[in-house]
């Protein structure tokens, strides 16, 4: 098995506790969704958390944009199994309806917020009384406009400048149990604004690129901006803003993490992209074996090859595989050919080598 990541120089940074979940200092990085229920529809949100908890999420966020949402913030708190954060624009009232309905965590956006700076003294009294940690957010999109003037535009020294000056202003009332967020569209930007906050200050950061887009986008955008950071050591937890259902975007970031090793693996297909060579449909086949291990319960790297010339030796390093050609397909047990079967007994056989496995007490690597 590759090696995992190097955590050592993960930067240092102080922790804050998202209900039952840490975030910084040495923490496991952490994976959240947004959902997009309207929140005060109970039922429907809670049907969504239940989706994204299944889909290994850790922190959920609720939009409260209206005085219903705010309502229904006791009874999701109550009843949902992850911790839950508000996500509050525009109004301040619902900061306090937040807090007082016992929710994780509370992120604010500083630039949307009506005289927020005239309420954070307030703000920090009631959080730091209930014991609720507070994100800072700051996006391209809904920049301060004091900063957008200052520096001619969403530039990353924009994003952290205005970060670091309403973190600031809850450090002058002794409140220090932040996360800060600066986000952007743009990868390149996002990357270059997170290791200049990383510098700037020892909060813990959320990671993420807002607005990321569809799904292959996103997920390329997300991936390597996200990469590049945790690679680095920067990040406590991270959201894939892809356009696709909230659990779609826990499964993308859980991929990211399980990638660089800084969360346990669970199925991974190793599969070859087809070439000249290969004398079966690789591409469904390896799809229908991602379809037939859905929710499998152990790790396990699968193998799916479609050649002579790669297919033994992938197949062979992995847990299962098979090495495919001519009609047939040698399946690999932990490196050795224990049988081979006619083509379209294939997905049944590695079904049936992986049940074995379990059943045998197998050690999965």
């Amino acid at each position: 098995m590759s090696a995992a990541l190097d955590t050592s120089a993960r930067r240092a940074c102080r922790q804050v506790r998202v209900g039952s979940v840490a975030v910084g200092g040495d923490a496991p990085i952490s994976v959240q969704t947004m959902t997009t229920t309207r929140t005060a529809d109970i039922d429907a949100t809670l049907q969504q958390i239940a989706a994204v908890t299944a889909a290994g999420c850790d922190i959920v966020r609720v939009a409260v944009p209206t005085p219903d949402d705010a309502a229904a913030l006791p009874a999701i708190v109550a009843r949902s199994p992850l911790p839950v954060i508000a996500d509050i624009h525009f109004q301040p009232r619902y900061v306090f309806a937040a807090i007082d309905a016992g929710c994780a965590a509370v992120r604010v956006n500083p630039g949307n917020i009506r005289q927020f700076d005239d309420r954070v003294g307030e703000i920090a009294r009631a959080a730091a009384a209930a014991g609720t940690p507070i994100r800072v957010g700051v996006n391209a999109g809904s920049l301060d406009p004091r900063m957008l003037a200052r520096h001619g535009g969403p530039t990353a020294e924009a994003l952290v400048d205005s970060a670091l000056h309403e973190a600031a202003l809850f450090e002058e009332h002794g409140f220090r149990e932040l996360k800060i967020a600066v986000k952007h569209h743009d990868p390149r930007t996002m990357i270059a604004a997170n290791r200049l906050l990383a510098e700037r200050c020892d909060y813990p950061i959320h990671l993420g690129v807002t607005e990321a887009g569809p799904l292959l986008q996103g997920t390329i955008k997300s991936a390597v901006a996200l990469g590049v950071l945790l690679a680095e050591g920067i990040g406590d937890t991270i959201r894939v803003s892809v356009s696709e259902p909230p659990a779609e975007q826990v499964k993308v970031g859980n991929h990211i993490l399980q990638s660089l090793g800084l969360r346990p693996r669970t199925l991974e297909i190793v599969s070859c992209p087809g070439c000249g060579r290969v004398q079966v449909d690789i591409h469904h086949l390896a799809a229908r074996v991602e379809a037939a291990f859905e929710g499998f319960p152990h790790p396990l790297r699968v193998a799916v090859m479609g050649c002579v010339v790669n297919g033994p030796g992938e197949a062979r390093e992995a847990d299962l595989g098979v090495s495919s050609g001519n009609g047939k397909g040698q399946i690999f047990v932990k490196g050795r050919v224990v049988r081979t079967v006619p083509e379209h007994r294939i997905v049944d056989a590695l079904l049936e080598e992986a049940m074995a496995m379990t059943d045998d007490s197998e050690v999965i690597r």
